[in-house]
């Protein structure tokens, strides 16, 4: 059977994305409905923004292996993956996810923590005396 399939990536979560032509619209992630991996409704309307911004939520049945991460990552990487699919599907969706912002990594990360200090940025206390 012919798909699409694309990667996507945030913070330490990794998403791979496999979009089937000629389905009734269902996502289904790591073999669970996406509506009972992803609870919260923002995490939900995240993975469905591309699909909706072109047009095409009942062209497709969406298939997703993510891993890595916390829920919110989980859930922008699945986005950013279904948008690169999308891509490959028909590469004049460009202009509209691109100005949806569906297309561009965020590159945020967890700060490394410094030598000498309690975290990342936080340093000890300091006392003159």
């Amino acid at each position: 059977m012919e798909y699409y399939e694309a990667v996507g990536r945030r913070k330490t979560a990794t998403a791979r994305a496999r979009l089937f032509p000629g389905g009734d619209g269902s996502i289904v992630v790591n073999d669970k409905p996406a509506e009972q991996f992803f609870p919260r409704g923002m995490d939900m309307l995240a993975l469905k923004a591309p699909l909706q911004a072109t047009a095409t939520e009942h062209r497709f049945n969406v298939s997703v292996q993510v891993r890595g991460g916390g829920i919110g990552g989980q859930a922008r990487a699945v986005q950013l993956a279904i948008a690169r699919a999308l891509l490959k599907v028909d590469p004049d969706l460009r202009s509209v996810l691109r100005k949806g912002g569906y297309l561009t990594r965020d590159a945020r990360a967890k700060e490394r923590k410094k030598p000498g200090l309690k975290r990342a940025r936080k340093a000890p206390q300091y006392t003159k005396r």
